[in-house]
């Protein structure tokens, strides 16, 4: 039998270019050789959008679409939505008994993700949710009650993965081996950089370039993106290295192509306007067939919602066998 394995994405907003090269084209590889259940954590995103539920629910069918588009097989991927998997909710309660407070607070991921989110949670941390707190636990239940064995993560998602197996182990040493015990598939993509030369694309910053966007937005936002400030004209020299329009030339664009925009630029024999130029054409001749796909989702909603449906019903069935086990062991199968 194929290993399980299991990510999940927040519907929080499209997918861009970031998703796309740092998870999307492993999971392409991965649906050929694993079970794979693909959670839309919606119950996740509500954890620092809860006033905002109908943001949330629209970008459900809006992620599908995006993973559908690239290439994602609803034959060989379970699409399934979080919050229809009560048996979630429940192991979280559980887990929860077997994690301290002082634990997640020490979570390097946790901190840095209220860091980052001063506005919501103030600048120490004092409006800090107890659901977002404890959004390790139950990212822990989503993996384990579908026997999840391989979950791709970046590096900064590693203390997270830590947590659940610290979660597995201790649960295993009282209970019983119920659980298995969960480990990492890195990707080997490193995150891509924003339109500004910022280390993270993403939407809150302004700086990615979305899969559904089309030839007018490309063109809009490439035009605008950063290159090197040291030319000043443009016969200048200049160094590749300093300027994202070379940056994403390496993303989309030929081998041969991109080798002769890095010689031209370090002459002085490529202006950026021109060079701006070629890659807006070969973004879009990158995104082309990514917007097909979609819009063939587009003009079929309800096809959507079936495969969302049929893959939700896969895990349904996963989690109530898990849960029936676990049950058994904590002596509450009443």
């Amino acid at each position: 039998m194929k290993k399980i394995i299991l990510t999940g994405l927040r519907p929080t907003g499209n997918l861009h270019l970031g998703h796309y090269f740092g998870a999307g084209q492993n999971y392409l590889k991965m649906q050929e050789d694993y079970d794979f259940y693909l959670e839309i954590a919606d119950v996740q995103a509500l954890t620092d959008n809860f006033d905002n539920p109908e943001k949330v629910r629209k970008n459900v069918y809006e992620i599908t679409k995006d993973l559908l588009a690239i290439g994602l097989d609803p034959n060989k991927v379970h699409f399934f939505i979080q919050s229809k998997i009560p048996e979630i909710a429940e192991l979280t309660v559980f887990y929860s008994n077997l994690v301290t407070v002082s634990r997640l607070q020490r979570n390097p991921t946790v901190k840095n993700e209220i860091a980052q989110k001063k506005e919501l949670f103030g600048t120490n941390g004092e409006s800090i949710t107890y659901g977002f707190l404890g959004y390790p636990v139950s990212q822990a239940a989503d993996i384990t009650v579908f026997d999840g064995e391989l979950i791709p993560v970046g590096d900064d998602q590693l203390p997270l993965l830590e947590q659940c197996r610290e979660i597995v182990r201790k649960f295993n040493s009282i209970y019983g081996n119920i659980l298995k015990e969960p480990q990492q598939v890195l990707s080997n993509t490193t995150r891509v950089k924003g339109l500004d030369g910022n280390e993270k694309m993403g939407k809150s910053l302004g700086n990615a370039i979305y899969l559904i966007d089309d030839e007018e937005t490309i063109k809009k936002k490439i035009m605008m993106a950063l290159t090197d400030t040291n030319k000043i004209k443009k016969d200048d020299p200049a160094d590749p290295d300093k300027c994202m329009v070379y940056y994403y030339h390496k993303l989309v664009n030929t081998i041969e192509n991109t080798n002769t925009v890095c010689s031209e630029c370090k002459k002085g024999a490529r202006g950026c306007v021109a060079c701006k130029k070629e890659l807006i054409e070969a973004m879009n001749n990158f995104l082309e067939p990514i917007r097909k796909r979609r819009k063939q989702y587009e003009e079929n909603k309800d096809l959507v919602k079936e495969i969302l449906d049929n893959g939700t019903q896969v895990a349904q069935n996963k989690a109530k066998d898990t849960m029936k086990k676990i049950k058994d062991a904590m002596k509450i199968d009443y």
